[in-house]
C-alpha cells in the first residue's frame, strides 16, 4: 500500500474514512455551583469552572443553576446536584463502595482506621475536614502540636486545634491517602468524617442507608 500524504489522510478524515479515538472522560464531580456556571472535577483533577456551552475533556456543560448541573457527558445528559458525581466506563467498574446503616437518631457511623489504627466516625457533611480529638491523636501517635495551630469554636467557646495531614483514612474497603484533618483539644466525643473524605465519594442515601463510593 502507498504511504498517504498529509493531504490525503486530512481528507480521508474529514469524509470519514479514518476514525479518530476520544478519550472521555471517567468521572464528573460538582464542586461549586452558579447561575449558568459549575465547578467540577473531571477525573480527579483539579476543579475547574464551566460556563453553559463549553467543553472540556469530552464534557459539555448544557445548563447550571444554584440547585443543579446538567452535563453532556459521552453524548449523554446528566444532571447532578451539589456534590454529586457521575462515573462511566471501566472506572465505575474499578471504584470502591460502602454502606452505612443509620441509628435510630438518623446519624451514620463508619468504621475504619485512621493511619492504620482502627477508629469509628460520625459521618458529619458540615464538618470540614476530618477532626479527631487531642487524646485520640496521641493514640495513635500522631504529633499534631506540629500542625498549624488555630482555634474552633464549640459550645465551651474557642478552643485550640492544630490543622494535621492524614497519610491514610479508610472506611470500608476505601483506603484515601493524604487527607486534611484538624486536632482539637476538648470538646469532641467522637472523630468526624468530614468532607476532605467525603468530597473524594459519591454519597447517595436510600432511606436509612447511606452508599460511599470512591470517586478518585
Amino acid at each position: 500500500m502507498m504511504p498517504l500524504d498529509k493531504k490525503t489522510v486530512a481528507m480521508m478524515i474529514a469524509a470519514g474514512g479514518l476514525s479518530c479515538t476520544h478519550t472521555w472522560a471517567a468521572s464528573v464531580s460538582v464542586v461549586g455551583l452558579f447561575k449558568d456556571k459549575a465547578i467540577v472535577s473531571i477525573d480527579g483533577g483539579k476543579p475547574r469552572t464551566l460556563s453553559v456551552g463549553q467543553t472540556v475533556q469530552g464534557v459539555k456543560l448544557l445548563a447550571a443553576d444554584s440547585g443543579s448541573a446538567s452535563f453532556d457527558v459521552d453524548g449523554k445528559r446528566r444532571t447532578l446536584g451539589m456534590g454529586q458525581s457521575f462515573a462511566g466506563g471501566a472506572a465505575a467498574a474499578e471504584r470502591q463502595s460502602v454502606s452505612l446503616t443509620a441509628d435510630a437518631r438518623g446519624h451514620f457511623a463508619a468504621a475504619g482506621s485512621l493511619n492504620g489504627y482502627p477508629m469509628t466516625f460520625l459521618v458529619d457533611t458540615g464538618a470540614t475536614s476530618i477532626a479527631i480529638n487531642a487524646a485520640e491523636a496521641r493514640r495513635i501517635g500522631l504529633d499534631y502540636k506540629a500542625g498549624q495551630a488555630t482555634g474552633v469554636g464549640t459550645a465551651a467557646g474557642v478552643v485550640p486545634a492544630w490543622r494535621v495531614k492524614f497519610n491514610t483514612v479508610k472506611v470500608g474497603g476505601i483506603t484515601v491517602s493524604q487527607v486534611d484533618g484538624m486536632v482539637v483539644e476538648t470538646g469532641l466525643s467522637m472523630p468526624l468524617l468530614g468532607m476532605s473524605f467525603l468530597n473524594r465519594m459519591e454519597m447517595r442515601r436510600d432511606g436509612q442507608t447511606m452508599t460511599l463510593t470512591q470517586r478518585y
